[in-house]
Parts: structure tokens; sequence; C-alpha cells
């Protein structure tokens, strides 16, 4: 979804991200290893928003809900959504512009600097990225399944449908609620209730609302 504004996802270089394998930079386990060289990843990634604007298709859903009741569930971790307008964002794999303390993962803060060894909560207690790494639970894919089983319309947008538990989302829908999946090379096949657009997200999400909205 946000690939087109510029921001860079690690499944573009066959698991590398930014030149890093995914789970020196994205796991418990690389942050352990070493924690500076994770925040720093992180730091360059959070500078990369301030730089980008959310593209055509961002801004589109946004405008969608001037005529139907808008939920987004997104795996991205940046803000793009949000600045284009969208006011109910679920981030699934948190968020690049908030932080937490390593000890209490519900004390989040507000953060647009780089954070560094030494930043702590007020227990005293590194504050690590806001950051949903793998092997981590996602604590809000609760509400994601709630979002999903109440769905009138479910829009599936530039996502491979590897990473779990978010590509069992769909499974959660009413029987016969009709999906749309936008991506160009898409993980499903027209089939049933489901309509593929095979586009990129700024020109796919576009022809469904002008087809189908």
């Amino acid at each position: 979804m946000s690939s087109e504004s510029g921001v860079k996802t690690f499944r573009e270089a066959g698991g590398l991200w930014e030149g890093h394998d995914v789970m020196e930079v994205a796991s418990p386990q690389g942050y352990e290893a070493n924690p500076e060289l994770v925040l720093d990843f992180y730091n360059q990634r959070r500078r990369q928003l301030f730089e980008v604007e959310p593209n055509s298709a961002h801004i589109d859903l946004a405008k969608l809900e001037k005529h139907y009741r808008i939920s987004i569930v997104t795996q991205n971790v940046d803000d793009l959504h949000e600045r284009a307008g969208s006011t109910n964002v679920l981030h699934l794999h948190g968020e690049l512009l908030k932080v937490r303390s390593s000890y209490d993962e519900s004390d989040i803060q507000e953060w647009k600097t780089d954070l560094i060894l030494g930043d702590l909560c007020a227990n005293g207690y590194q504050l690590r990225p806001h950051i949903v790494w793998f092997g981590e639970d996602v604590p809000l894919i609760n509400k994601a399944i709630n979002i999903c089983e109440t769905a009138d319309i479910l829009v599936i947008i530039g996502t491979s449908m590897q990473v779990y538990p978010a590509a069992g989302l769909m499974h959660y829908i009413q029987e016969g609620t009709p999906i749309f999946y936008v991506d160009p090379n898409p993980a499903l096949s027209n089939k049933g209730n489901v309509t593929v657009i095979s586009k990129p997200a700024t020109i796919g999400v576009k022809q469904m609302i002008n087809t189908y909205f």
C-alpha cells in the first residue's frame, strides 16, 4: 500500500530490508543481539516518513469515508493513512511514530525523533520501537477479527497473504461477504465472492471504487 509512496518493504528484496536480513532488525533475538543496530534501523525508517507523502490509494480510501463506514486494518507501520484523512485505522504491527517501554508494553509514547540506548520510560527501562516483531504476539488481532466479522465488504490491498495472523483475517468474514483483492501479483484468484484486481494500489483502488462503489 505504501510502497508507491516510496516506503520500502522487505519483500521487494527477497527478505532483505534496506540490506538487512529481517530477523536481524525485526525480531526479539535481533534486538537482544544488537540493540543499537535495531534502533538505528527504525530511526532511519522514522526519518524516511517525513520525506514521503500519502499516495492516491491512501487518499481514495479516505474519501470513501464520506459515503461508507470504513475501518482500515493495516500491516504497515507508517502514518500515511492518517495523513491522507482516514480516521479509523488499526495498526496491526505497530507504529513507527510511537515507542514503548521494554518493561510495560502498555506504556506507549508518541516519538518523532531518533530513539537511542539510554532513552528510558518513567520506570527506568529502555524504550523500544512500538513494532510487533516476528515471533511476538499481535495484541490487536482480536480487534481486527471483530472488524472482519462485522464487515459488509472486505477489501484486501497490496499484501502477499503470507504473514500470519493477518493473512487469516479474511476467514472471519460472514459467509458470502464480497471480497475485493487489489494486488499486482495476487495470491488469490477470482472465485466465488472474490474479485481480483491485478493492479498496483494507486490504480487498482481507483478502478475498484469507480467500478463497484
